[in-house]
């Protein structure tokens, strides 16, 4: 049987990482990124180079859409250049972004009026999950299309979860984010307390990471943290993004997060200071700055 072509389009932190596990398992892969210089490592692995997200479309059976913002995934998904443009009736496309629940409704309707099929399908795990293969990916869509796709996120995963019609994997990846938001307040105060207490702070995240206040932030990005690496995983700006979706849809539904507002705040306070191309790991700086600890 032909191999299932692949189309790629965002090759940022994850999506790069994200895209090579099809490469390697025999794939035929088309990417396409805003700057071509950020696929060289997926072109010099095999993958063909397409000038447009139309002309992705045009030649593959599946469509991946990996970007930063909603207004980006709105412009290649349905732009005038974009993937339904090019995509052939009976193709699918999996919008892999963290976007607005909106936006994945308007985009499997015009997906559905093309004969394509349409999932949205955003993830957590960060960079490690995804040069790991180690992402739960959360799938909003016709539960058809959904058995189309899983063999293909088995990829990137273990674990697929179907949440529900268009726009519940981003709903679901904003409960994720406003999770993710307060957690990494929590790690970055418990931190700065052990330092100020005088303990060793990778000994106490091996003792409270094994217990009831473990969570995958201490363990992954509080060792960042520890050894002054804030290289991103997960960008604070796109953090800061995602954080006003949620606010947003929060707004909508009439509903009162002030955990989330907070956290908002202290990040932007990270973006106001230079930080937004750093890890989400580095609103420790803001809160040892504030703290006058700005060595600690």
């Amino acid at each position: 049987m032909q191999a299932q072509h692949i189309g790629w389009i965002g090759t940022g932190v994850m999506g790069a990482a994200m895209c090579a596990h099809f490469l390697r398992a025999g794939f035929p892969v088309r990417v396409h990124s805003r700057t071509r210089s950020k696929a060289s490592s997926l072109l010099d692995a095999g993958a063909t180079w397409a000038t447009s997200p139309r002309a992705v479309a045009e030649q593959s059976d599946t469509i991946f859409t990996m970007v930063g913002y909603p207004a980006e995934a709105e412009q290649v998904i349905l732009g005038e250049d974009g993937v339904l443009a090019g995509a052939r009736p009976g193709a699918m496309l999996i919008d892999m972004t963290s976007s607005q629940p909106a936006l994945a409704v308007r985009i499997h309707a015009e997906a559905a009026a093309r004969g394509v099929l349409a999932l949205d399908a955003p993830v957590s795990g960060g960079d490690v999950g995804a040069r790991e293969a180690t992402l739960a990916i959360m799938v909003g869509g016709a539960a058809d299309a959904v058995a189309r796709a899983t063999p293909l996120l088995q990829r990137l995963g273990p674990t697929i979860a179907h949440m529900g019609d268009a726009g519940a994997g981003q709903h679901t990846k904003v409960c994720n984010q406003i999770l993710a938001a307060s957690n990494m307040i929590g790690v970055v105060e418990s931190l700065l307390y052990a330092h100020r207490a005088g303990l060793d702070q990778a000994r106490v995240i091996d003792v409270i990471g094994s217990g009831a206040a473990a969570s995958w932030a201490v363990n992954n990005l509080g060792r960042r943290i520890v050894k002054g690496d804030y290289a991103p995983g997960f960008f604070i700006k796109l953090f800061v993004k995602d954080m006003g979706v949620a606010l947003d849809e929060a707004r909508r539904m009439q509903l009162a997060l002030p955990g989330l507002s907070l956290a908002h705040d202290f990040y932007r306070r990270a973006m106001a200071t230079g930080l937004e191309n750093h890890g989400t790991q580095a609103l420790y700086r803001v809160l040892a700055d504030m703290n006058g600890l700005a060595g600690a």
